[in-house]
């Protein structure tokens, strides 16, 4: 057969011939499977790959995506050339990101942290280094330059074809001039994609569509969130003093003033904008079927603010026409990070769009979605990318308006929880108002609008963004020492809520978790669903309602994965999943005084006898019927209350009354963060698809006497890395935001994933995935936090309330004491 014809059955057809699809195509060849066929409606490249700049950057403060961007860079450097024999053309200038702030540098410090931990060859340098390196710079104004001399730009046509030779040299299939018209599923499983040419069935289909992937998704009923925005480079006339050069210039990453990039192209200038305002994106419903290497007309006073300050920064191309514009269309999904993974409430549909920047994020990505398909999960916590973060809420035109919000922010200062408010309130809680009026900021998550801390004394309502501490610091502080010392309430609505009953529940739930599952009725168990390679999908708190009825709950972005898991792993159980996130809210009331407020307000027996530890009992509060759980993430004495919606706010403001007394508190995200890292709790950043239970430290919830999916891997010792906890010296300043390199004796050992200020215990407090042989209780290391090396030590148990007498006793404070 010719590599012209269409077969009529593959293990895996890919739709879209641009950087994205064509490295997915080489990746699942490189990890065995080799029956794939890619299918380009035109050439390879001719969407948004061929006209892609082309450049590529150490510089990321995304640790896992600093891993891909690595990968990049290797093999565009050499590797990919000396596989397939196909020429990449790589420019290795290196690359300068200029700071003109304070915010800007400490955004640098905390980039140039995360990259020692990733082994990058990276400094932090003055305005001298850069004139040296680059004297036609205008430096009027910069502060310091983070430099990365590994980077580059490569020609994106040469890599894709490369990639398409290397796929093809390990067997797999290339077919252009072939439009898919439709992908719809069979009866049995199977993907059906149509084409112009015939019909191809295949086991696992790949939306590689760029910016057609949308529409092609709602051939198969799917909503993938994504908006074509048009962005701009400028090509100038040959510049004389280029003429001159033995070396070409590094490129200039310029966030502030040119809201972009300043490049050598050959002997020419090259000029990227991302104009910060007056954004503009294109076919919202349909992109065109007959769009080949299509770009628009230039629309100068869009950018013309932007383009005349690179013309100041770079005084040599003042005097210069333009040569060459290129406006084209690129994905922007909501948030601005790709959808590489599988597609929500279907089975072997993969995503593999969204990419805004493909040649620099591209191939790395498709190695991990090859591996994620292949193996049953990738190498890199792909919590960022995966499709399903988004749910029904995220309709066309939210999709428009987050996307203008993510061009816009494109070279804006990646703060440390930044909060992106366009488009909100999308699925707000029955306390949203209530909470707001008491000085909530809120933060989105899967939707949900989550407070995370309240504003109080006069301090603005609003974010206050840093990367060092500011006023929020002392906010959260105050919120975790009235948890700590009498009580506090939060909204915790967000969290997902599964309903899972029928004849064989209990089945489906004993072979998914790796926990024994609650006996009793009113029994809860905290446990990990596990995927076919070990790794952890989600961990989930389940409560036994009934026999054969039983409630889920876990993290706001877990729910479509959830629901996918219990049911993409049915194997003819007769069970009933059923969302009920929407339906109930919930509140946390935690602290030694919670026994006390929650009494004032219902006739339940609470006493530990009454009401043990880790059960769950219907009660009736305030009048209304729900489910408390007795369980506190804070570590303190406290219970969980699952409500019916419409009955949450008189729940709230019954509970508020009878806490007045005993100085009742709401408190957010941030502060129950810190309160769980004071217990040494484990969170979404520690258990991420990256590991096994035995690498995230948790195998006490999991049971060797019953079978779970992923057992076998699970328990392997062989460990190249294991969760440690870990105390840090402060400063008073900075404490830290996670990624950062984590140092034994001087050497790296390993980096940091969750970090947070333990108010009550005046200690930064972190967990870090580093090197077995470091973790050692006592072990004295060092963890690089903006860009400077602070004393550590590697703790052996909670820094408070080791043995967790708080949350169990009738004398909490007496315990405390």
């Amino acid at each position: 057969m010719s590599g012209k014809e269409l077969p009529s059955q593959a293990r895996v057809v890919i739709v879209g011939g641009g950087v994205m699809g064509v490295g997915l195509a080489y990746h699942l060849a490189h990890e065995g499977w080799t029956d794939v066929v890619l299918l380009e409606k035109a050439e390879l490249t001719s969407g948004s790959t061929w006209h892609a700049a082309g450049q590529i950057t150490h510089s990321t403060s995304s640790f896992g995506l600093g891993k891909c961007v690595d990968y990049n860079i290797g093999l565009y450097s050499g590797a990919l050339e000396a596989e397939t024999g196909q020429a990449v053309t790589w420019h290795g200038c290196g690359s300068f990101r200029l700071a003109y702030t304070e915010d800007e540098m400490d955004w640098l410090r905390h980039t140039l942290s995360v990259g020692r931990s990733l082994g990058f060859n990276i400094e932090l340098v003055g305005p001298e280094k850069v004139a040296e390196l680059h004297p036609f710079y205008n430096l009027e104004g910069v502060l310091g330059a983070l430099c990365t001399p590994d980077d580059g730009h490569v020609d994106p046509t040469n890599v894709t074809m490369a990639m398409a030779a290397g796929a093809r040299q390990l067997g797999a299939r290339i077919i252009r001039h072939c439009r898919a018209t439709n992908i719809t599923q069979a009866e049995n499983g199977e993907w059906v994609v149509e084409t112009e040419k015939g019909t191809i069935r295949c086991e696992h289909v790949v939306n590689a569509g760029g910016t057609y992937a949308r529409q092609m998704g709602e051939w198969s009923g799917l909503q993938l969130p994504m908006t074509s925005m048009t962005h701009h480079y400028f090509v100038t006339e040959p510049v004389p003093e280029f003429e001159a050069l033995d070396k070409e210039l590094p490129v200039i990453r310029d966030d502030k003033k040119v809201s972009g990039y300043i490049r050598m192209e050959q002997k020419r200038g090259l000029i990227g904008i991302y104009e910060k305002e007056n954004s503009n994106s294109v076919w919202h419903d349909h992109c065109p079927w007959d769009y080949e290497n299509w770009l628009f007309d230039a629309d100068y006073d869009r950018i013309m603010p932007w383009l005349e300050e690179s013309l100041n920064r770079m005084p040599i191309f003042a005097e210069l026409g333009i040569q060459r514009e290129v406006h084209g269309a690129i994905s922007h999904p909501p948030d601005g990070n790709p959808l590489i993974g599988p597609a929500p409430g279907v089975r072997n549909y993969w995503c593999c769009c969204g990419t805004q920047i493909g040649i620099g994020w591209g191939p790395g990505l498709t190695r991990e979605l090859a591996r994620w398909m292949v193996h049953g999960a990738a190498d890199i916590s792909m919590r960022e990318y995966d499709p399903r973060r988004f749910g029904s809420y995220a309709t066309k035109d939210w999709q428009v308006t987050k996307a203008h919000e993510d061009y816009k922010l494109r070279h804006e200062i990646p703060f440390p929880h930044f909060n992106r408010l366009e488009g909100r309130p999308i699925k707000p809680s029955p306390l949203y108002e209530r909470l707001k009026e008491k000085g909530a900021v809120y933060e989105e998550v899967y939707g949900h609008e989550r407070p995370r801390w309240f504003a109080k004394d006069g301090v603005e309502q609003r974010d206050h963004y840093s990367f060092r501490r500011n006023v929020v610091h002392d906010m959260v502080g105050a919120e975790c020492k009235a948890v700590r010392e009498a009580v506090g309430i939060m909204d915790i609505s967000a969290f997902t809520k599964v309903e899972v009953s029928g004849p064989d529940a209990e089945a489906l739930l004993d072979r998914l978790v790796a926990n024994r599952l609650p006996q009793k009725v009113g029994g809860i168990a905290l446990t990990h669903m596990l995927n076919r390679r070990g790794r952890i999908e989600l961990e989930t708190t389940v409560v036994k309602l009934d026999e054969g009825r039983y409630y889920l709950v876990c993290a706001a972005f877990f729910e479509q994965r959830l629901l996918d898991h219990l049911n993409h792993q049915r194997a003819g159980e007769d069970v009933e999943v059923i969302l009920r996130s929407n339906d109930w809210a919930a509140l946390s009331l935690n602290g030694p005084k919670a026994r006390e407020v929650l009494a004032a307000c219902t006739d339940a027996n609470l006493s530990n006898a009454g009401f043990k530890w880790l059960t769950a009992q219907e009660i009736e509060v305030a009048g209304h019927r729900l489910w408390a759980f007795r369980m506190s993430y804070a570590g303190e004495l406290g219970w969980e209350l699952h409500i019916p919606r419409d009955s949450t706010l008189a729940v709230y403001d019954a509970l508020w009354e009878a806490g007045a007394p005993h100085g009742i508190t709401d408190y957010g995200s941030f502060a129950m963060n810190a309160l769980r890292m004071e217990k040494g709790f484990k969170g979404a950043g520690e258990l991420t698809n990256e590991v096994t239970l035995a690498e995230a430290d948790v195998l006490r919830f999991a049971r060797t006497d019953k079978e779970y999916l992923g057992k076998d891997k699970t328990l392997n010792t062989d460990l190249p890395w294991v969760c440690a906890y870990l105390e840090i010296e402060p400063d008073g300043i900075e404490d830290g935001h996670g990624g950062e390199a984590v140092l034994l004796d001087g050497t790296v050992v390993g980096s940091t994933a969750s970090v947070a200020y333990g108010h009550t215990v005046g200690k930064i407090l972190a967990f870090a995935y580093i090197r077995p042989h470091a973790n050692v209780p006592g072990t004295e290391i060092e963890v690089v936090i903006a860009g400077n090396a602070r004393k550590g030590r590697i703790l052996g148990e909670p820094a408070y309330d080791p043995q967790s007498v708080l949350p169990r006793t009738d004398i909490a404070m007496e315990a405390a004491e």
